[in-house]
């Protein structure tokens, strides 16, 4: 629908062959502030411009919406042919006078329409054939379709229908918007309940605070998607997502379930990780309440495109120590993508790694466990034991060997004998002066306090990056 629409209109450009070109716009004299390639403007006023190589319009009429693409697609044979540019383009055999199109360089004048090769495809595609029949012959149902589709481009980076604003926002609700139901807000009794309940039912604060990230980590400023809110870590593909080590998470959201009450799935889920960074807070000798802001709803599969979530299952996670497969990007690299995703600061993304590998809350290692970068002695407890540890300059790494440069070992420098196992994600905020710069912060005798505030902070930025039925409650 959105082929045939947009070739509804316009045309392609291909007047002239490339060795006519100037050269690229960054190359050219400064005067001529940005324009390169063809750029003779008596040539330009006379309509001879080349930006695709192709060349013509796909409609006799492109200046007007209709079903001229469709009907012109399925009444003519086509022959391959090349552009004044020296494009491959498609034009009908022996097209009707009326089903010329005029010439963009001289309107008295007609020329034939074409078509590109991916426009033929939908005439010879049989599965594309299909669909291109249905909307030859059903004016309505290629208006509707690219009208749905339309919207889905323009708005699809918009996030939930509550960021919409203005008097135009369409009334139905598209699954493309995830939509997640109203939540309620619970009573002060009924979290209090529930925060003893959890940490009462046997669940490690490592297990609590992995199923809360694993919520709540997915969501991505690019679009808005993602997100603890709806709670859709428990229904596939999330709840089956490697890095969430689904063994361990079904098993946590079914110990949820048995004990959230009144609570929303996506409230208890956030407030039993919150719970337990406050308990390994106080374990650590700091009594701190983490905040919690409640009133998440629950979607169902009937309000989730499950293929569309697809795309969103991270290739890897360094704030987990995750990596589904060595990749052609740095491992580090794609924890500032993800962290730049969540929103974070570097500040915050360097405390809540040093945090969460102080709770343990690493992704199950093929021979490591849940110990590969979780740096303390101690894990479960709110320190900054990470920090110290790694750039502990009695402790001397290495790569393993047949890690590819992913994992390393730590060892004694006077006994040689091995303390710790890490990975590049860990050992860049060693190695990397700006990121060391923020872990020495944190490492430094009497910033233990710091520490766990600056975590409880960006904990709670991730946990609610999603919350647009709070900040945007006032337009509505």
């Amino acid at each position: 629908a959105l082929t045939a629409g947009g070739h509804a209109f316009g045309k392609c450009h291909g007047a002239h062959p490339a060795d006519t070109f100037g050269g690229a716009p960054e190359s050219e004299d400064l005067h001529l502030m940005g324009f390169g390639w063809l750029n003779d403007e008596e040539e330009i006023a006379r309509g001879n411009i080349t930006t695709s190589g192709i060349e013509g319009a796909w409609t006799p009429n492109p200046t007007e919406w209709g079903n001229d693409y469709f009907r012109l697609l399925f009444k003519y044979d086509y022959e391959l042919v090349q552009s004044p540019a020296g494009a491959n383009q498609w034009t009908p055999i022996n097209p009707d006078p009326e089903d010329m199109a005029p010439d963009a360089r001289d309107p008295s004048k007609k020329v034939p329409t074409i078509m590109t090769t991916a426009d033929m495809a939908l005439k010879r595609d049989p599965e594309y054939r299909k669909i291109s029949e249905k909307f030859l012959n059903d004016q309505a149902a290629l208006d509707d379709a690219f009208a749905r589709a339309w919207f889905k481009l323009c708005h699809r980076d918009m996030g939930p229908k509550v960021r919409y604003l203005g008097p135009e926002v369409p009334e139905e609700t598209l699954i493309w918007q995830d939509p997640v139901p109203a939540g309620t807000t619970p009573s002060d009794a009924e979290v209090a309940r529930f925060k003893d309940a959890i940490l009462g039912s046997g669940l490690s604060v490592r297990e609590l605070v992995k199923a809360a990230w694993a919520s709540a980590s997915t969501y991505r400023n690019s679009d808005h998607r993602g997100g603890a809110n709806g709670a859709r870590v428990r229904l596939e593909p999330q709840r089956s997502w490697a890095v969430n080590d689904p063994e361990e998470l079904g098993k946590v959201l079914d110990t949820i379930e048995q004990h959230r009450g009144d609570l929303s799935m996506a409230d208890a889920i956030v407030l039993a990780g919150s719970a337990a960074v406050e308990k390994a807070a106080q374990d650590a000798g700091f009594d701190v309440t983490v905040p919690f802001m409640g009133g998440r709803g629950d979607a169902t599969e009937e309000h989730t495109d499950a293929a569309s979530f697809e795309p969103l299952e991270p290739f890897a996670d360094g704030f987990r120590n995750y990596l589904k497969t060595k990749a052609s990007v740095k491992t580090e690299e794609m924890l500032i993508d993800r962290a730049h995703l969540l929103g974070l600061s570097i500040p915050e993304m360097t405390v809540l790694v040093g945090g969460l590998r102080a709770l343990g809350a690493v992704s199950k290692h093929a021979h490591h466990g849940y110990k590969i970068g979780v740096l303390t002695e101690s894990p479960g407890k709110l320190t900054p034991d990470f920090f110290r540890n790694l750039l502990d300059m009695g402790v001397k790494w290495k790569p393993v060997d047949d890690s590819g440069d992913e994992e390393y070992v730590g060892v004694d420098r006077a006994t040689g004998e091995e303390k710790w196992r890490a990975t590049r994600t860990d050992l860049v905020f060693g190695s990397n002066s700006q990121l060391r710069a923020q872990a020495e912060v944190y490492a430094e005798s009497g910033c233990e306090g710091k520490f766990v505030c600056d975590f409880i902070s960006a904990w709670n930025k991730v946990m609610n990056a999603d919350r647009f039925d709070v900040s945007y409650a006032k337009y509505h």
